[in-house]
């Protein structure tokens, strides 16, 4: 007698649910995705002690005739794809006709809805045999009851009321993010947790993705608009001064469909690589729109993950996209994207006038290949402090001439120079004509660390060492960039390493982009490879590390940049001791020399470590602070 039997229906669909249905917010998403799928305008989801209760899914969609209603909670009954080929391109959110067949084994089920042909609507319990008349406008309505109600074992493993809520509306927000054309409520108890409409243009996107994340988040987003290779990457990225302490803001769209997948993460964790502070997490919402041949989304139940079929493609289209809008975030400039940065206020205009056109100022270039030479006294031994506190009377201004090399304005502008309340015209016309640059004018500096400076929106202040360690960093690394290989290191004594056949095939495949590198070795076998020489700057590393790292990377992603971040984290470390220090005493022509420097140098809104470099104070909340016009 055979012991194989073949399950049940209810026991296969209960089954299938297990991965399906994980808690109610599951049910949420995958009948959302239905109402999408369905050409809804607007989707409504009402919602009762957490989700345990009751699902209440509406839209406005085309709705299903009589005779779809039964055969909708059926087993894989689908009428997204019908053939295997349909599979190779799928273009909507579901295709697996799985989702209320298991939903419906698990919970009370009940189906309305109404096509524009019908003249009535119909409505069908799961369980009953035929749909009875009802009464709606076109669309669909799904009623879910008692979530786990013959499956007690499930139940137990339900959180409390509050936690269940906040992953339906979390999964509800991810959906809302995926279709700006869409209009989405969300009611808890009767109560409405928020209601956004149907955006159509980009200042109402703005507004509803600030309903959505944070008003904050907008505030330092910057615009996204990429195409290439048949790719399209469009949205938002915060600037690396707006961080998270956990990756709860992060929000990645594959043709509509929200996605949680490794490579993609890994890529845009490389772009923040350089710019964000340690144990910080970068925040964005992007859609990467693509053929749909070239995704495959059939991995898992849930939907959430998918494969790419050019996967160094999507990675290193990801990657220069996001690190070429990142390098733009230098100090100044990145106001104009937003109006607003570490403070400034869109409103900080005086009298009325509107601020200067920050794409129009022009940063002096000469003066940022200045600071870089040593033989200034910015590298040298301390220059004469601009402020002398063993002059006959005290507080007297001190100028000194500018040293060698400095643009002649600076010699005119300082000579002759006594006291602060004795300004001359031509200082007083040189700040006018330098209040329109990004970070203005230098004015002084406060116990050796930080540099105050005037622009046309108030005050600018800016940590001296960590602006200046971004520009020797972004120096070294240019110098180093336009080398064609590293210098190498022959190994005395050859490093022999075992790995796995799968990580030595993928060593071999990128053989001559590592000794591009400067990394150069031999297969000893099909599981082991012979390291023989090493990059200079690296000759001292942990070599078995970087190698067990390269191949885990080119496994998982086609791609590795671990030799370019352990030669950035060396460049960087030369930087941070080649800057200028703290209790250093700069002339106001190198303060000058430096702010331009920031102007003109990529990613210098923040240092090496991800620290802010510079603040902007407006003139607004200077009168705050002072309680002026109040």
């Amino acid at each position: 007698m055979s012991s194989i039997k073949q399950l049940s229906v209810v026991l296969a669909n209960q089954i299938a649910a297990g991965e399906v249905v994980e808690r109610p917010a599951s049910v949420v998403k995958e009948l959302v995705e239905n109402a999408l799928d369905a050409g809804a305008r607007q989707v409504t989801v009402d919602i009762e002690d957490g989700g345990i209760r009751l699902i209440q899914v509406s839209d406005d969609g085309i709705g299903m005739s009589r005779e779809d209603l039964p055969m909708a909670l059926l087993p894989h009954a689908t009428s997204k794809i019908a053939e295997l080929s349909d599979l190779e391109a799928v273009a909507t959110l579901g295709f697996r006709g799985e989702a209320l067949a298991s939903i419906s084994s698990v919970a009370r089920t009940t189906l309305t809805s109404k096509t524009d042909e019908g003249d009535i609507a119909w409505c069908l319990t799961a369980g009953s045999a035929e749909p009875r008349p009802a009464s709606r406008a076109r669309g669909t309505t799904v009623e879910i009851r008692d979530l786990f109600y013959n499956t007690p074992a499930r139940r137990k493993f339900l959180r409390t009321e509050k936690t269940e809520f906040g992953h339906i509306d979390e999964a509800l927000r991810q959906q809302a993010l995926s279709r700006p054309l869409i209009g989405f409520e969300l009611k808890h108890n009767g109560k409405t947790q928020f209601s956004v409409r149907a955006a159509n243009c980009d200042d109402t996107r703005r507004r509803r993705l600030s309903q959505l994340c944070n008003e904050e988040f907008v505030e330092s987003a910057l615009n996204i608009d990429e195409y290439g290779s048949g790719l399209s990457l469009r949205g938002w990225v915060a600037k690396p001064t707006f961080s998270r302490s956990r990756a709860d803001l992060q929000y990645f769209f594959v043709n509509g469909r929200v996605v949680r997948d490794r490579l993609v993460s890994h890529a845009i964790r490389q772009a923040y690589r350089d710019v964000l502070f340690h144990g910080r997490h970068p925040a964005y919402v992007l859609y990467l729109e693509l053929d749909p041949s070239a995704v495959d989304v059939n991995v898992h139940p849930t939907k959430h993950e998918v494969r790419f079929r050019e996967t160094r493609m999507i990675h290193d289209f990801l990657f220069r996209s996001l690190h070429r809008a990142l390098a733009e975030t230098r100090a100044g400039l990145s106001a104009e994207s937003t109006g607003d940065e570490a403070g400034i206020d869109e409103d900080s205009s005086r009298a009325g006038e509107a601020g200067p056109d920050y794409r129009s100022a022009q940063p002096q270039a000469t003066v940022r290949s200045e600071i870089f030479k040593p033989s200034q006294s910015l590298f040298g031994q301390p220059s004469q402090s601009a402020y002398n506190s063993s002059t006959d009377s005290p507080g007297r201004f001190i100028a000194e001439p500018a040293p060698a090399g400095r643009p002649a304005e600076w010699l005119e502008l300082y000579q002759n120079l006594r006291t602060p309340t004795e300004v001359s015209s031509s200082l007083e016309s040189s700040y006018a004509a330098h209040e329109s640059l990004p970070l203005g004018m230098a004015l002084a500096q406060v116990h050796g660390v930080f540099i105050l400076a005037q622009n046309s929106r108030g005050l600018v202040i800016v940590d001296m060492h960590a602006a200046h360690e971004r520009i020797i960093y972004e120096g070294l690394k240019q110098k180093a960039d336009a080398q064609v290989e590293l210098p190498r290191q022959a190994l005395l004594v050859p490093f022999s390493l075992r790995l796995s056949s799968l990580e030595v095939a993928a060593l071999d495949e990128f053989r001559s982009e590592l000794e591009a590198f400067g990394l150069v070795y031999t297969l000893a076998s099909a599981e082991s490879i012979v390291l023989r020489e090493v990059p200079a700057v690296l000759r001292r590393g942990n070599h078995e590390k970087l190698l067990r790292g390269l191949a885990d990377d080119l496994v998982q992603y086609q791609q590795s940049s671990r030799i370019e971040a352990l030669r950035d984290r060396l460049l960087s470390t030369m930087a941070c001791h080649g800057s200028v220090r703290a209790n250093r005493r700069l002339t106001l022509d190198e303060m000058n020399a430096l702010l331009r420097s920031m102007e003109a140098t990529e990613r210098s809104g923040q240092c090496n470590h991800g620290r802010p470099t510079w603040v902007q104070l407006s003139m607004n909340a200077l009168d705050n602070l002072f309680l002026r016009g109040q």
